[in-house]
């Protein structure tokens, strides 16, 4: 699964110490909600994530719960203040070295990620064929 921040780059030019402040609140927020999920942070790029899950429904029951959490959060804040992601999954075989996760699986996630709209969730089919039940 591969998470990002809707418009954080141009925040970051605008307001530097918000962006940052912004940042560091949906990193905490998130960082609770993957173990709920057996997810596994593999590591951060930037303003989103890589994480890994045992099966591609935990993966997307995860996705869920963040988007709700976001959207209940931003519910009660001003607009210069919500945090937005957009996230996308695959599911794939992937190799594990030095604490990072390479392979099409990965790959895959990445390429998806900006499909998914504002608050929004883009999965592959490979993904969709297994939680369809």
């Amino acid at each position: 699964m591969f998470t990002d921040m809707v418009g954080y780059s141009a925040l970051a030019q605008r307001n530097d110490k918000l962006a940052l402040e912004l940042l560091e609140e949906h990193r905490q927020l998130l960082r609770e909600i993957f173990p709920v999920f057996n997810g596994t942070e593999i590591k951060t790029i930037g303003d989103g994530f890589l994480v890994e899950f045992n099966s591609a429904l935990e993966a997307a029951q995860c996705a869920i719960e963040i988007q709700r959490t976001l959207s209940k959060r931003n519910h009660d804040v001003p607009d210069t203040r919500r945090i937005e992601l957009r996230i996308g999954i695959h599911i794939g075989d992937v190799v594990h070295r030095g604490g990072d996760v390479y392979g099409d699986g990965v790959n895959i996630a990445s390429r998806i990620e900006p499909l998914a709209g504002a608050g929004g969730i883009c999965v592959s089919m490979d993904v969709e064929r297994q939680i369809r039940n």
